[in-house]
């Protein structure tokens, strides 16, 4: 088996840990960032390397494999992955001052349908099964645009706020772009292969350790406190709307001190996990969705408004405090910055390298 075939065979298991420190992975790695066509042939010409193949796939084993060979690899593979003018940096021509102000526009952050499937499975189960009179579903055409508007919308939020985010690592000194968009790794850092994840603070986790601190499910220990002090609510409404008509009671009716209660006991649990780190990502790596599963190296940026985490949301645009947290990780990072997480995915056992960084408005 050649060099090539070992870590081709690697990478297609997500087996992603036996990249770190290992130099022939990391090469492996860098050429497979620019095994696109178009990338190849720009770092051929700027290499001046001459290659006899001919299919992209034969030619990304024959560089791999005469790279291998010379001195300079790395100096030449880095050389082109931070020319600023790649596609990726100059995607489409953004304006990144007139996007960063246009996200403010976004009032509300919405979902029409639920963010974990695709809009056509949602209007199908929603609609199309649903309704069998064409006239029903003629008169429910400004909903279904309403539904379709939101997600659309959301969605848009979410992929150029994680863009930006994610150039401020991409033109960091420090910092080499996987310019080919591999998958599992969108940038190195100091030669770190790294899977950026951008999220809020995991609701499945503040869930389970409010449930610790309060002694109960968070809505249990809310519909406890409110019926002490007389406050009832339906129970034909979901928990959402349960939780936000005794939110919205107690605080009429001058029963604040509760909600403040809840609010730190939020706090605390965010606070924990800061100081906690290790148990935070090792819950991340474990409550991963099956489709979306990796064991690759990550960095994960938690954004959190802890006076008022239904707002977090906004945290994904607040650039005037995720830059200067970006900047100060990206100037301390050293070799002790990543930390080992063992983990069990579906019995399956994993390890990788991952740290974390919080940005959170207090």
């Amino acid at each position: 088996m050649t060099n090539f075939e070992k870590w081709d065979k690697e990478f297609r298991a997500q087996n992603m840990y036996v990249f770190n420190n290992e130099l022939n992975g990391l090469l492996w790695l860098k050429v497979r960032a620019i095994c696109r066509g178009k990338q190849i042939k720009q770092f051929l010409e700027s290499s001046r390397i001459e290659l006899i193949s001919t299919t992209l796939a034969e030619q990304n084993i024959e560089l791999f494999e005469l790279l291998e060979n010379r001195s300079d690899a790395f100096s030449l593979l880095d050389s082109y992955l931070k020319v600023q003018n790649h596609e990726w940096y100059s995607f489409k021509n953004i304006d990144e001052s007139q996007l960063k102000e246009d996200l403010y526009k976004i009032q509300h952050y919405v979902w029409g349908g639920d963010q974990n499937n695709s809009l056509d499975k949602y209007l199908v189960s929603k609609y199309v099964k649903e309704i069998s009179s064409y006239g029903d579903l003629e008169r429910k055409q400004v909903e279904i645009a309403h539904n379709a508007w939101n997600y659309v919308q959301t969605s848009w939020y979410n992929n150029w706020t994680s863009y930006l985010i994610e150039s401020l690592f991409k033109h960091h000194r420090r910092v080499v772009s996987a310019v080919g968009e591999i998958k599992s790794v969108d940038f190195f850092i100091d030669n770190n292969p790294i899977d950026l994840k951008v999220t809020f603070f995991p609701v499945k986790y503040m869930e389970e350790k409010l449930k610790q601190k309060l002694g109960k499910k968070e809505l249990s220990w809310l519909k406890k406190k409110a019926k002490e002090v007389g406050i009832t609510v339906d129970e034909s409404f979901s928990d959402s709307q349960k939780m936000y008509a005794l939110s919205e009671k107690l605080q009429e009716l001058g029963h604040s001190a509760i909600l403040n209660e809840l609010k730190t006991k939020r706090k605390e649990v965010v606070d924990d996990a800061r100081a906690n780190t290790m148990e935070l990502m090792t819950w991340l790596y474990t409550n991963q969705g099956e489709m979306r599963f990796g064991s690759e190296n990550r960095l994960f940026l938690i954004l959190v408004d802890t006076t008022d985490m239904a707002q977090s949301w906004k945290m994904k645009r607040a650039f005037s405090l995720i830059e200067p947290r970006v900047n100060e990780y990206l100037d301390n990072f050293n070799s002790s910055s990543l930390k080992e997480i063992s983990f069990t995915f579906k019995k399956n056992h994993y390890r990788s390298l991952a740290d974390v960084l919080f940005v959170v408005k207090e």
